[in-house]
């Protein structure tokens, strides 16, 4: 029988079956044979998430019948994954009430640098006593308020807290390279504006205001910036 093609009868061939009536071609779109190959639903090979990724609230008879498998797996990943409305609520009172003391610090910081009035004066030192591409450290307007004073030139002088903007490290100033460096973050400002010019550094160093009488030189107030 091998290579041999064998025929089907003309009356079925012809989409009839013999002595039935039945037309073949009419019983292919029968409802009875959705899902079979050839006539399946567009959305069957569609993908499907497993079960166990999705988050379903937690089934309290699990509590007074646990299954048996929890015996060796006792992690109770619906449990685990919900999130209870007392929750959230608790979440959102507290990230809320952290902006409000935000806020409230920044004001009291606020009504306190007006309620200061006039700054006192301070000699720094003599200008003759700080050679150019120098610096010197002094206190102002506290003994622990540090800063640092630096001579650019002849008839330049500029001074800047010792805090960086990012986290209050102390910054190091580097004269040849014309910065002052946070050693923490990695975070620069220009030696000569206190402006911050790369890493994580937010805003500028505090100015401090300077006075020179005669040859000596004064700190007569801080200005904190946001830009230069």
């Amino acid at each position: 029988m091998r290579g041999k093609t064998i025929e089907p009868p003309p009356d079925i061939a012809a989409g009839e079956v013999a002595g039935t009536g039945i037309d073949i071609d009419a019983r292919i779109d029968e409802a009875s044979r959705r899902g079979l190959t050839g006539t399946a639903r567009s959305d069957v090979y569609e993908p499907t998430r497993d079960p166990d990724d999705i988050s379903r609230t937690p089934d309290p008879r699990d509590e007074l019948d646990p299954p048996q498998w929890r015996d060796d797996f006792p992690i109770d990943w619906p449990k685990d994954e919900f999130v209870a409305r007392r929750d959230f609520t608790k979440f959102m009172v507290l990230i809320s009430g952290a902006f409000v003391v935000g806020q409230g610090f920044i004001s009291a910081q606020h009504l306190l640098r007006h309620r200061r009035g006039e700054w006192k004066r301070v000699k720094i030192g003599a200008v003759s006593q700080i050679p150019v591409g120098t610096v010197k450290a002094f206190s102002y307007p506290t003994e622990h308020d540090r800063c640092w004073l630096v001579r650019l030139g002849e008839r330049e002088i500029v001074a800047f807290g010792q805090e960086c903007t990012h986290l209050s490290c102390a910054v190091v100033p580097k004269v040849d390279e014309g910065v002052f460096q946070c050693p923490c973050h990695e975070g620069y400002f220009d030696l000569r504006t206190g402006k911050n010019i790369s890493g994580p550094p937010p805003r500028p160093l505090p100015r401090v205001v300077l006075e020179v009488d005669g040859d000596d030189v004064y700190a007569a107030g801080i200005v904190e910036r946001t830009v230069v």
